[in-house]
C-alpha cells in the first residue's frame, strides 16, 4: 500500500448561481498579463452547451486523456512513436477560434466624442490586433441559452442520447440549464504530465498539486492537447504554457484558493484525501462503467489503523492525516457517495468532484396557475427535465446507477428536511424515502448541515503543507506575475550548516 496525500475539491452544483465571481477573482490575480487574455483558469459554463473551449468534451476531435483496451494504457494524443514527427505540429490542438479572440472596448470614443444628439458608443477592438472586431464568442457564450440550436444542441453529452431523448431536451416545456464551474482537476493520473516532452509539468509529492516549471517549458504544447479538460493554456507572448496552480501560495499560508474564497453561493469545498497509488495503473484499465467506484476504491479510510500506519511509514505528517479525517470531500465522495467525478472515462481520475444538480421537474401553466406534472410535493428524479442519461454521460461515464444513487439521496435529504421544518410531509413518508435512498436520518442531518450551514473552516479543511521542510519554492511567485507569471526564478540551493 503506497499511501499518499492529495488535495481534492468539490463543487455543489445545486448551489451554483452562475455569478462568475470565482472567474473574475482568478482572472484578476493570475491571468491579467499580456498573452493570457484568453485564459480562464476558472470558468463557469452553461450546460447543456458546448463549453470552453468549444466542445472540449469531444475527444474524437481533441484526442485528450488516456485510452485502454483492458491490457494496456496509453495517451490518446501522443506517444513515443508520435512525439518526434508531431513535436512542431499538433493537429489536435484547439485553435484561438475554439476559445475566442479576446477583446476590449475603444473607450476613447466615449471620452473624446464631439457633442451631438446621439449617444456615443465604445466599439469592441481585438486585444491581439487592436483592430475593430465582430464579437462572436466568449468564455461562456452559451450562458442561459438552454435549448439553443447553436450551443445546447451541439453539446457532446447530448450527442450520445437517443433521438427521442434529444427531442425531449429541446422541447419547449423541458428546457433547462445549469452551471458547471471548472478549474484544473489536479488529477491523480494527469495526461498533461505524462505527455510533456521536456518534463516541465510535475505533480507535487506532498499534496498532488500539478504545476508547470516554466524554466523547463519549451512551448511544444503537448500538454494542451493531452489534457482532456483543456485546462492548460499557451501564452503566445512568453512562448510558455500556463495552468491553474490551485493558488498554492495561499494554501501554504492556510488560505483557500481565490476562486473558493470568493464563491458567493458557497458551493466549493476543499480538503485532502489519502489514496493508494499502487492501485492507480490497474484501476485505470477497468471498463468505463466501473471507473467511478474504482476511483472511490483508491481513496482510503483515514480512520483505518492500517492506513494510518502506512501513511506514517510514507512520511505523511500526523497533522495531514488528521486533516484528512476531517475532509469534507472525503465525506461527500467516499462516505455519502453523492459526489461524482467529471468524465472519469478520460481515465485521469480528476480530484475535482461534483454534487450533481437536482434539476426542476416539468410543469405547465394553466389559467395562470402553475401545474406540476407530479402528484406529490417532490417528483421522482426521472421526471427531472434533463434526461438521466445526459447527466450520467457528464458525471459517471454513462453509469446511471451511480447518478441515481446520488440524486436519490439528495432528494431524500430534501424530503427529510421538509418533514422536519414544515411538517406537510408525514414522518412515515420521510423515513421511507430515506430507507429507499440508503440513508439514515442522522446521515441526512449531517449532509444538510455540511451543505447548507457549514462554516468556512468546515468547507475548507486545509492541511499544513510543511513547506519549511522543502526548498522547492524559494521566492514569492506574486513578485513575478506581471512579467513572467510564476514558477522558478533560481535553482534551489542547499543551506550550509
Amino acid at each position: 500500500m503506497d499511501v499518499r496525500s492529495q488535495i481534492s475539491m468539490l463543487f455543489h452544483l445545486d448551489k451554483c448561481i452562475g455569478c462568475h465571481t470565482c472567474s473574475i477573482a482568478c482572472k484578476n490575480i493570475w491571468t491579467d498579463r499580456e498573452g493570457t487574455e484568453y485564459m480562464w483558469w476558472n470558468n463557469v459554463e452553461t450546460k447543456p452547451g458546448t463549453g470552453f473551449p468549444t466542445q472540449w468534451e469531444d475527444q474524437s476531435k481533441y484526442k485528450g486523456g488516456w485510452e485502454s483496451d483492458g491490457e494496456t494504457l496509453k495517451i490518446k494524443s501522443t506517444g513515443k512513436g508520435r512525439i518526434v514527427p508531431n513535436i512542431f505540429h499538433n493537429p489536435n490542438l484547439p485553435s484561438l477560434d475554439d476559445y475566442y479572440e479576446p477583446w476590449t472596448y475603444k473607450y476613447s470614443d466615449l471620452f473624446n466624442a464631439p457633442e451631438g444628439d446621439d449617444q456615443p458608443t465604445a466599439i469592441p477592438v481585438s486585444k491581439i490586433t487592436g483592430q475593430p472586431i465582430d464579437v462572436k464568442a466568449g468564455p461562456n457564450w452559451d450562458d442561459d441559452l438552454g435549448g439553443s440550436k447553436i450551443y445546447a444542441a451541439n453539446d457532446p453529452n447530448a450527442k450520445k442520447l437517443s433521438p427521442e431523448q434529444q427531442m425531449q431536451m429541446t422541447a419547449i416545456e423541458r428546457l433547462v440549464f445549469f452551471y458547471l464551474p471548472r478549474i484544473c482537476n489536479h488529477c491523480l493520473n494527469p495526461t498533461c504530465v505524462a505527455a510533456c516532452p521536456s518534463g516541465a509539468l510535475y505533480k507535487r509529492g506532498e499534496d498532488g498539486i500539478v504545476l508547470l516549471n516554466q524554466e523547463r517549458c519549451r512551448g511544444w504544447r503537448a500538454c494542451v492537447s493531452a489534457c482532456p479538460y483543456k485546462k492548460t493554456y499557451f501564452n503566445w507572448v512568453t512562448g510558455k504554457s500556463e495552468k491553474c496552480i490551485l493558488c498554492f501560495p495561499r494554501l501554504e499560508s492556510g488560505q483557500a484558493p481565490a476562486c473558493f474564497h470568493s464563491c458567493v453561493g458557497r458551493i466549493r469545498y476543499l480538503g485532502n484525501v489519502l489514496y493508494d497509488a499502487d492501485l492507480l495503473t490497474e484501476i485505470a484499465k477497468r471498463p468505463d462503467s466501473e471507473l467511478v467506484e474504482a476511483q472511490r476504491e483508491m481513496i482510503l479510510d483515514p480512520h483505518d489503523p492500517a492506513v494510518i500506519a502506512a501513511a506514517r511509514k510514507n512520511g505523511i505528517h500526523e497533522a495531514v492525516i488528521e486533516s484528512a479525517q476531517r475532509s469534507p470531500v472525503y465525506k461527500f465522495v467516499k462516505v455519502w457517495k453523492i459526489a461524482l467525478p467529471p468524465h472519469v472515462e478520460f481515465r485521469t481520475f480528476p480530484m475535482l468532484f461534483y454534487v450533481p444538480p437536482l434539476l426542476p421537474v416539468m410543469s405547465t401553466k394553466v389559467d395562470g396557475r402553475l401545474d406540476n406534472q407530479t402528484a406529490g410535493l417532490f417528483a421522482e428524479i426521472d421526471q427531472a427535465r434533463a434526461p438521466m442519461a445526459y447527466l450520467a454521460n457528464l458525471f459517471s461515464a454513462g453509469n446511471e446507477g451511480k447518478l441515481r444513487y446520488a440524486l436519490k439521496k439528495q432528494m431524500a435529504v430534501r424530503i427529510s428536511r421538509r418533514q422536519a421544518t414544515v411538517g406537510d410531509i408525514s414522518k412515515e413518508t420521510a423515513d421511507r424515502a430515506l430507507a429507499e435512498a440508503d440513508c439514515t436520518r442522522e446521515e441526512a442531518d449531517e449532509i444538510y448541515r455540511l451543505t447548507a450551514l457549514a462554516t468556512e473552516d468546515e468547507r475548507f479543511v486545509i492541511p499544513p503543507f510543511q513547506r519549511e521542510m522543502a526548498i522547492e519554492m524559494v521566492e514569492d511567485p506574486q513578485e513575478w506575475k506581471q512579467s513572467a507569471g510564476f514558477g522558478f526564478r533560481t535553482s534551489p540551493q542547499a543551506k550550509r550548516l
